[in-house]
């Protein structure tokens, strides 16, 4: 592990709620969620004042996309049913998530940070990595300065870890939350990181940790004082080396600050399983929206793409896919949902559907193609 490296890991605080109380600042210091598809926008009463639903009245299969910590003390977590989560929180306030106002402070408190540290390698809409090496300055004085840019532009708190490399980095963010930084020297590795549960390592999913309590490793440090190849036993050879050397902090992997994306989707999940008869109005408005905005998703990136799929997951929760290959990239609405229509007529659709996908894939660059002539919209199989 090269310690002369100084890189940070800076994820956003509870990003898409923090975004929201910027909207609605009464809010601060209350537990409130944010999601749900038929979650209704705050409205004023007659006499003026801001009413907000209640994540006990939420009715649906929607949810959560973030909560503000006062609501994850309650035990209310990103990704938890709302309907379930209402047990915990029943008085949580509940918000609609604003995607167009998370892409719009993405944008800009990355932008704020290149400005200060240019070589950053973005992991998603709030949370990027930075290479601080050659930026002479001190660590906890440049990390405050690139903490207190973004709340000027942002009006939004981070939190920052650094460290000689990504994956000591990516814990060391969530130690010190919210509005924290966190410094690790390779010397702390045993008293500051081995104490930590072992899904705290990235890459460490639920699966991979239950067969890690089954083997009784329930810490970093248990991890590291386990024999290589007891782990290469019971997780194959690359994980129970990666596993060995993860548990040691060891990993030397660059910031990476470009890179070309290997397909874009789109996808929706309803709030109740729709009738492909019944309901096929709906469904070809969905359909038709999801090709457009999968369109949109190109055009921004600057791509087009030579196969195009869709994903159908049912009522009984199979899911099926099917994907169709090109002969000349496309990037327009019509020309997505025509080759897309084409996959799903290869679909059974004799049950209800609970999520209808769009995928783009094998991209091309938009400046590597000639002109095309969209096509025209042909009848969907539900239509």
């Amino acid at each position: 592990m090269p310690s002369s490296r100084r890189i940070a890991h800076l994820d956003m605080d509870a990003f898409f709620a923090s975004v929201e109380l910027l909207s609605y600042p009464e809010l601060k210091g209350h537990p409130v969620v944010v999601g749900g598809r038929s979650t209704e926008a705050p409205s004023v009463n007659a006499q003026g004042v801001r009413t907000y639903a209640r994540l006990k009245d939420y009715v649906g299969r929607g949810v959560i996309t973030t909560s503000t910590y006062e609501a994850r003390a309650l035990g209310v977590f990103s990704g938890m049913g709302l309907m379930k989560s209402a047990v915990l929180a029943p008085e949580a306030i509940l918000l609609p998530a604003n995607f167009e106002a998370y892409r719009h402070y993405s944008r800009l408190f990355k932008a704020t940070v290149a400005s200060i540290a240019p070589l950053i390698e973005d992991r998603g809409i709030d949370e990027i990595y930075i290479d601080l090496t050659d930026i002479d300055e001190e660590t906890v004085s440049l990390a405050n300065r690139i903490k207190e840019a973004v709340s000027q532009a942002t009006g939004l708190s981070c939190s920052i870890g650094v460290s000689p490399n990504k994956l000591l980095s990516k814990i060391c963010s969530d130690l010190d939350k919210p509005n924290g930084v966190t410094i690790l020297n390779p010397s702390e590795i045993s008293t500051r990181i081995w104490p930590l549960a072992a899904k705290k390592i990235n890459g460490i999913g639920p699966k991979a940790n239950e067969k890690l309590a089954q083997l009784g490793i329930h810490s970093i440090g248990e991890l590291a004082n386990a024999a290589p190849e007891v782990l290469i036993e019971h997780f194959g050879r690359s994980t129970g080396q990666w596993l060995h050397q993860a548990a040691h902090g060891v990993d030397d992997r660059p910031v990476v600050t470009s890179s070309e994306p290997k397909s874009l989707s789109r996808e929706t999940t309803f709030e109740r399983d729709l009738h492909v008869k019944q309901d096929r109005a709906r469904l070809s408005n969905v359909f038709t929206d999801l090709c457009h905005r999968l369109a949109d998703d190109l055009a921004r990136k600057g791509y087009a793409a030579k196969t195009i799929g869709i994903k159908v997951k049912y009522a009984d929760f199979l899911v099926i896919t099917r994907d169709l290959t090109i002969p000349t990239a496309i990037h327009d609405g019509a020309s997505i949902r025509n080759a897309a229509t084409e996959c799903l007529r290869r679909v059974p659709l004799e049950q209800r559907i609970r999520l209808l996908g769009v995928r783009a894939g094998s991209l091309l660059p938009l400046s590597s193609l000639d002109p095309v002539a969209p096509c025209h919209q042909p009848d969907l199989p539900f239509e």
